[in-house]
């Protein structure tokens, strides 16, 4: 599930909006039926789910919600946001269905605009919007859109989480926390100017399209090097990598000085006085991470630099259950949760 501006915050009765935590996603899953059908049911740390079509082919199904985005920027966000989880999967988007909810009284020309940004970006993904809904509703206090994403792949190219080997590399494409800076310098620029400069947030304000891995996941998995891929979304690197971990019944190991983390992060970090386990589990909407095969590395980092994405190797797959960070000289255990401060820097005014 993607997630932006607003949503992570926390509400007057102390609750935090985002994501359930996966003791209790998995409570809640337990009543789904499974089939031979479904390749990928409903699972924690999959944010897409797999059926067969035929023989080889199967649909790759993603749905998400987008609230709490500007109006100037929602229509992309709520195709992008299932967009890239789809073709994380090895699938193209083709189809795509959605539903824009808002409160009564809100003008058709909310609507419109939003509208109008959809088709846009569904045109130049080359995603065909079939259906929808759209009405207005006693009870809600903001716009809410949903968008659910199809698309069609072999059996055989199909990317999961569950298929990191012992062995691969890690790559990290895009900076870590980019999501947070992008909004961070979008919505509070003030505080944004003075910590990192006009220029630098001016410039970091003008990259949310970043907040997306569409094209660099199809890219890769074009490859048959991949063998799975996440974006760090909500709880950022920490969530992506431990959830891809969990699926694939893998350790790793990974170096801290080779992780993609920008100067501004580093300095949203000071001044917030987050520790290094809360930046590498600040959100990155649209941060990459694959498990690449040894022999496709070149390959891969050859695309990544093609697209100009900057990746990096950051570590290595392996076997047993051990995940660890070199952090200064030490092999120290990898954090098991993600304490994401996505909530703490967006909310405060």
């Amino acid at each position: 599930m993607k997630v932006t501006i607003g949503i992570k915050s926390m509400t007057s009765e102390g609750f935090e909006v985002g994501k359930l935590e996966t003791r209790n996603l998995r409570e809640l899953l337990r009543c789904i039926n499974k089939t031979s059908q479904v390749i990928v049911p409903p699972t924690s740390g999959f944010d897409s789910g797999v059926h067969k079509i035929g023989d080889d082919k199967c649909i790759v199904i993603s749905t998400d919600p987008c609230i709490g985005v500007p109006t100037e920027w929602f229509g992309w966000f709520l195709i992008h946001y299932a967009a890239s989880d789809v073709a994380v999967f090895g699938a193209k988007p083709q189809y795509a269905t959605i539903n824009l909810l808002a409160p009564l009284g809100t003008r058709i020309a909310i609507f419109e605009k939003v509208m109008r940004q959809a088709c846009k970006t569904a045109d130049e993904l080359q995603v065909v919007i079939i259906t929808g809904h759209t009405g207005t509703y006693d009870g809600l206090s903001t716009l809410v859109g949903t968008c659910t994403a199809y698309g069609i792949v072999r059996q055989s190219d199909l990317v999961t989480p569950a298929g990191a080997k012992p062995g691969d590399y890690l790559v990290c494409a895009k900076p870590l926390g980019f999501e947070t800076l992008a909004n961070f310098a979008l919505t509070k620029k003030k505080l944004a100017i003075r910590l990192f400069g006009q220029k630098q947030a001016r410039l970091l304000a003008k990259e949310v399209k970043m907040e997306t891995c569409v094209n660099e996941a199809l890219a890769l998995a074009k490859t048959g090097g991949v063998s799975a891929m996440h974006d760090a979304t909500e709880g950022g690197f920490v969530a992506a990598l431990n959830e891809m971990a969990d699926a694939s019944n893998v350790g790793f190991t990974v170096d801290f000085a080779e992780l993609p983390i920008l100067p501004e992060l580093k300095k949203l970090a000071e001044h917030f006085e987050l520790n290094w386990q809360q930046v590498l589990a600040t959100s990155s909407t649209g941060t990459l991470l694959a498990a690449v095969s040894p022999s496709r590395r070149e390959k891969v980092m050859e695309i990544l630099s093609k697209l100009q994405l900057g990746g990096k190797v950051v570590g290595v797959i392996v076997e047993g259950k051990r995940r660890s960070i070199r952090l200064d000289g030490e092999d120290v255990d990898f954090p098991e949760t993600a304490d994401d401060p996505y909530a703490e820097i967006l909310g405060q005014q």
